[in-house]
C-alpha cells in the first residue's frame, strides 16, 4: 500500500484515511475501556460527593491506553481512541450522578441501587442517541467552527503517542503519590486531613483547609483564574457573610428562621446549614440561569442548524466511507421510543405521560446545547449545572402550574432532572469523543458502540460506589422515646429496614413539623405513627456533602413545598448578578459560596501551583494544552480519590478495622496514640501539603523545559 501524505491540505484529512480500516472495535480496547471507565467513574463519584466538581477523564485514559495496549502489542491509534472513548462515559456518567442522585436522600428517599443503576442507564443511552443524529453537523460541517479544545487535545495525544512521543509515567506516579498522601491522612493517621480555625476576635468566621491531593489537582487542572474566582466566594461566606448574620443576629432572644436554635449559640458549621447555604444556593440557581442568558445566542443557533440538518437528513445512495458510518437512524428513533417506554412504565421511576415529555424535551434542547457549547470551550467549561437548574425550576414551575405538589411530585421533578442531566452530560462527552475520532480517523458507528458499551459497563459501578459511601458513614440512633408525627407523613413514605432488622417507613421530618424532633430523616412505626430512630445519612455529612445534590433537593423542595427562605435565596441571587456584571464568572463564584471553604482553599492552592508552573516554565498561563503537570495532576485525583473510596468502604463492620466517629480514623491510626500533640497541631499537616504542592510543582516541567 502506498504511503499515505500527512501532510497539511486545506481540505481535512483524517489522521487514518477512510481507506484504511486497521483494527478498532476489539475486544480488549472495550474491555480496557470498560475497566478504565469504572476506575475513573468511582474517583469521579467520590469527587462529585465531596466538592461537587469532577475533571474530564479523556485524556489520561488515552494515555494509559497507549501504554498499556502498547505493551500488549500490535496495537493501533484507533484502538487506543475506542479505550479512551470506552472509557470517558464511566466519568461523564458519574458526575451526572452525583449532581442529582444522591438528592433523594434531602428530599426524604432512601438511597437505592436499582434507582441509581436505572436511571444512570437510561440517561447515559439517551444522551448518546440524540448526539447520533446531530454528528454530521457538529462534528463534520463545524469542524471549522467548533474546535473541542479537549477532544482536538485528546486526539493530539493520540497521534503523538502513534509516532511514539508519550508516556503514562506521571499518571502512574500521580496515582502513587496521591494514594499514598490519602493513606497516610484517612486509614494510618500520620497527620490530620482538615487545618482551620475559628477567629476568635471574628464572631462568625473561620478559616480552614483540607489537605486533599485530589483537590490540590483539581486546582492545577482548572487553573489559576478560576481557583481563585472560586476561592473568593468561600472567603465571602466565611469572612463576611458569617460574621454579618452573627453581628445582626446576636442579639435577638428568639431562633431566626429557618434555624431553629438562637445565632448566639451557632458555631460556624450551624451558621452555614441554616443560613449560608440558602445564600449559596440562590447564587448557583442565579448563576446557572446567567450562564444559560450568555448562551442563549449559542443555544438558539445550535437549535436552529440542528432542525435544518435533521430535515436535510442523509443524502442519496452514494457508498459511505468508513469515516461516515453512523449507527442507522431507525436504532436512534425505535432506542429512543422504547427508552421513553420504559421510563413510563417501570415502577422504579414513578413516572407519568407528562415527565417523559418533559424528559424528552429538555432532553434533546440541552443535549443540543451541551454538545455545542463544549465544542465551544471544553467540557470543563460547559454548564452543567447551570442547566439542570433550569430543568429543575422549568419541571417545578409546570408542576405548580397543573397542581402538583408534596413528596410524590418531589420525587418525579428529581427524576427527569437526573434522566436529563445524565443525557446532557453524555451527549458533551459524546461530540466531544466524536470529534476526536473525526481528527484521527475513527469510524463514527464503533465509537457509539464504544460509549454505549462504557455505559452500560459503568452504571452498576457508579450505582454500588454511590450507595455504599452513603452506606459506609450512615448513622442511625434510638430516640430517647417514641415521637408522634403527623401521619399525612407516611402516605408517600417508602419502606426502610432499622437497625434491629423490621420494616419502618422512612419519613423526613422539616423544620417546625414537629417540635420535639429537628428536622431530617427518621424511621417511624406505620402502626404506631411514632419515630423511633433518626437516621442521619453519609451523604450530606463532612465527608460527603454532596453540594450540587444537595442544591437541586433545596431549589424542589423550596418550589413544590413552598417552604424555601427567599429572603436568604434573593440574597444569593443578588450576589450572583452583582459578580456577573463585575467578572462574568457568576457561577464559578457562586459555586465557592456554596461550598465549605475547606475545599474551596486546596482547589485555589492548586491553582497557584499551576500559576507558577506557568510563569517558571513559560507556558501559556492556564492553557488547554498543557500536559505535564495536567497529566499528574489526573494521577493525583485517581490516587486520592480510590483511597477516598477504599477507606470509606473500611467502615464496614464486616471489615473489623473499628472508627473513632470524633476523629473520623481508624483505631489503628498511628498518629492520634504516638504522637497525639503533633497530630494535633497544623504545621505537620501543612507541611506535608506543600511538600505535595512543590512536587506537583516540579512535576509540571516538561521534559525539554527549563532548568528549576
Amino acid at each position: 500500500m502506498a504511503a499515505v501524505d500527512r501532510t497539511p491540505s486545506p481540505a481535512f484529512q483524517p489522521w487514518i484515511p477512510a481507506t484504511e480500516a486497521p483494527a478498532e472495535f476489539t475486544f480488549r480496547a472495550v474491555a480496557l475501556g470498560s475497566i478504565l471507565g469504572i476506575v475513573f467513574g468511582a474517583a469521579s463519584v467520590y469527587l462529585g460527593l465531596k466538592v461537587g466538581l469532577t475533571t474530564s477523564a479523556s485524556i489520561p485514559i488515552a494515555v494509559m491506553a497507549i501504554t498499556i495496549l502498547k505493551k500488549l502489542g500490535n496495537s493501533t491509534i484507533l484502538e487506543n481512541n475506542i479505550v479512551q472513548t470506552t472509557g470517558s462515559a464511566g466519568e461523564s456518567v458519574a458526575a451526572a450522578v452525583v449532581f442529582t442522585i444522591p438528592a433523594l436522600i434531602f428530599l426524604g428517599f432512601p438511597m437505592r441501587i436499582p434507582v441509581t443503576f436505572l436511571i444512570a442507564l437510561t440517561g447515559g443511552v439517551l444522551g448518546v442517541l440524540m448526539m447520533i443524529p446531530l454528528r454530521r453537523y457538529l462534528i463534520v460541517k463545524e469542524h471549522g467552527t467548533l474546535r473541542f479544545p479537549e477532544g482536538t487535545a485528546c486526539a493530539e495525544i493520540l497521534i503523538a503517542g502513534e509516532q511514539g512521543g508519550t508516556s503514562a509515567r506521571k499518571i502512574f506516579f500521580g496515582i502513587g503519590l496521591g494514594a499514598t498522601f490519602k493513606l497516610a491522612t484517612k486509614l494510618f493517621g500520620v497527620f490530620k486531613d482538615n487545618v482551620g480555625r475559628a477567629l476568635s476576635f471574628y464572631p462568625g468566621s473561620r478559616l480552614e483547609c483540607e489537605t486533599s491531593p485530589e483537590l490540590l489537582a483539581v486546582g492545577y487542572i482548572i487553573g489559576y483564574e478560576t481557583s481563585v474566582v472560586m476561592v473568593a466566594g468561600g472567603l465571602l461566606a466565611a469572612l463576611i457573610l458569617g460574621p454579618m448574620v452573627v453581628f445582626f443576629g446576636s442579639h435577638l432572644v428568639e431562633p431566626l428562621a429557618p434555624a431553629t436554635t438562637l445565632i448566639r449559640d451557632m458555631d460556624y458549621a450551624a451558621l452555614k446549614d441554616k443560613y449560608l447555604r440558602y445564600i449559596g444556593a440562590g447564587a448557583v440557581a442565579m448563576g446557572g440561569v446567567l450562564g444559560l442568558v450568555r448562551s442563549a445566542p449559542s443555544i438558539w443557533e445550535s437549535l436552529t442548524a440542528s432542525v435544518k440538518q435533521l430535515r436535510a437528513g442523509g443524502g442519496g445512495g452514494a457508498k459511505i466511507l468508513r469515516t461516515d458510518r453512523d449507527t442507522p437512524i431507525t436504532w436512534v428513533v425505535f432506542g429512543s421510543l422504547a427508552i421513553v417506554v420504559f421510563i413510563t412504565l417501570v415502577p422504579v421511576f414513578r413516572m407519568n405521560v407528562l415527565g417523559a415529555a418533559l424528559i424528552v424535551v429538555f432532553g434533546f434542547l440541552f443535549s443540543v446545547v451541551s454538545a455545542r457549547i463544549t465544542g465551544l470551550v471544553g467540557s470543563s467549561s460547559c454548564p452543567l449545572s447551570g442547566m439542570t437548574i433550569a430543568v429543575v425550576i422549568g419541571s417545578c414551575l409546570i408542576f405548580l402550574a397543573v397542581g402538583w405538589t408534596g413528596p410524590s411530585y418531589s420525587y418525579l421533578a428529581l427524576v427527569v432532572a437526573a434522566v436529563v442531566c445524565i443525557a446532557i452530560s453524555n451527549a458533551g462527552t459524546t461530540a466531544q469523543d466524536l470529534k476526536t475520532g473525526h481528527l484521527v480517523g475513527s469510524t463514527p458507528r464503533a465509537q457509539q458502540a464504544a460509549i454505549l458499551a462504557g455505559v452500560l459497563t459503568s452504571v452498576l459501578a457508579i450505582g454500588w460506589t454511590t450507595w455504599a459511601l452513603n452506606a459506609s458513614e450512615t448513622k442511625v440512633t434510638k430516640l430517647a422515646s417514641p415521637i408522634a408525627v403527623p401521619a399525612a407523613s407516611l402516605a408517600a413514605a417508602e419502606d426502610e429496614k432499622g437497625p434491629d432488622g423490621r420494616t419502618y417507613a422512612f419519613v423526613k421530618i422539616a423544620t417546625g413539623d414537629v417540635a420535639a424532633l429537628e428536622a431530617g430523616n427518621y424511621l417511624v412505626d406505620r402502626a404506631a405513627g411514632t419515630a423511633l430512630f433518626h437516621r442521619v445519612d453519609g451523604i450530606g455529612n463532612r465527608n460527603f456533602p454532596a453540594p450540587q445534590a444537595n442544591l437541586m433537593a433545596v431549589l424542589i423542595s423550596g418550589l413544590l413545598d413552598q417552604k424555601l427562605p427567599w429572603g436568604l435565596v434573593l440574597i444569593g441571587a443578588a450576589i450572583a448578578v452583582f459578580i456577573e456584571l463585575l467578572t462574568g464568572h457568576s457561577l464559578t463564584f457562586a459555586v465557592g459560596v456554596y461550598l465549605p471553604l475547606s475545599s474551596t482553599m486546596p482547589i485555589f492552592i492548586g491553582g497557584l501551583v499551576r500559576k507558577f508552573a506557568d510563569r517558571k516554565y513559560g507556558r501559556v498561563p492556564d492553557d488547554a494544552s498543557e500536559s505535564e503537570g495536567t497529566l499528574l495532576s489526573s494521577g493525583l485525583i485517581a490516587g486520592g480519590a480510590l483511597v477516598g473510596v477504599l477507606v470509606a468502604f473500611l467502615h464496614f463492620p464486616v471489615f473489623g478495622l473499628g472508627f473513632d466517629d470524633e476523629l473520623d480514623l481508624p483505631k489503628l491510626a498511628i498518629g492520634p496514640r504516638f504522637w497525639p500533640a503533633a497530630f494535633g497541631s497544623d504545621v505537620l499537616p501543612l507541611a506535608a501539603f506543600a511538600g505535595l504542592a512543590y512536587l506537583l510543582y516540579r512535576g509540571a516541567k516538561a521534559k525539554t523545559g527549563k532548568a528549576v
